[in-house]
């Protein structure tokens, strides 16, 4: 039974990792949307250097009116740092890889206890796995959005990517479970 879950969970996993690599390697998704160049750079990261010095998220406001408060119609800008140098892409790669085998192998052991008419019919598999892409986009995609966060048509963007790759991942699991390769439990009363 095990056996079968992460044998299902690596299928899902390994469709993860494709498309997530054809989606940002090949056509560069998420780098249009997260990787956009700033005009003058390097003078922005010198004081960015100077001015941020402990890793964490940091808001940048227009200066605020005397009795008014912030001015309407002025941007906010938001600053991440990790405090990490180009020199950890590979590791955090790993990291990736790793969190897609088990965010993939979780699907699948949830899927195996899902009810018998959950299971039985291999749309009903795929959307219980595509639900999670749901989850994501709902809970962390869309709240991206907003004062300082993504514009919302980036949001939504993320939000359908996520749901996207989840219900690939759904499609690989099911696939496996009907073919009777992957089957991840007898069948249980409903």
């Amino acid at each position: 039974m095990v056996g079968k879950i992460l044998a299902a969970g690596a299928a899902g996993g390994l469709a993860l990792i494709i498309l997530s690599f054809v989606a940002n390697g090949v056509f560069g998704f998420r780098s249009r949307i997260d990787l956009n160049q700033i005009p003058d750079e390097s003078r922005v990261y010198a004081v960015l250097k100077e001015c941020i010095v402990v890793p964490g998220a940091y808001m940048c406001n227009p200066p605020a009116e005397p009795g008014r408060g912030f001015p309407p119609g002025q941007p906010v800008y938001s600053v991440r740092c990790s405090g990490m140098g180009h020199e950890a892409a590979g590791s955090l790669l790993l990291l990736d890889l790793a969190i897609a085998l088990a965010t993939a192998t979780l699907a699948a052991w949830l899927l195996s206890l899902a009810s018998t008419r959950v299971r039985r019919g291999y749309f009903t598999s795929v959307g219980f796995v595509a639900l999670i892409g749901v989850v994501i986009a709902v809970f962390s995609d869309l709240p991206k959005t907003g004062i300082g966060g993504y514009p919302p048509a980036s949001a939504l963007l993320l939000s359908a990517y996520d749901i996207a790759l989840w219900t690939l991942c759904g499609l690989v699991i099911a696939w496996l479970v009907r073919r009777g390769q992957g089957a991840l439990l007898a069948p249980r009363e409903a």
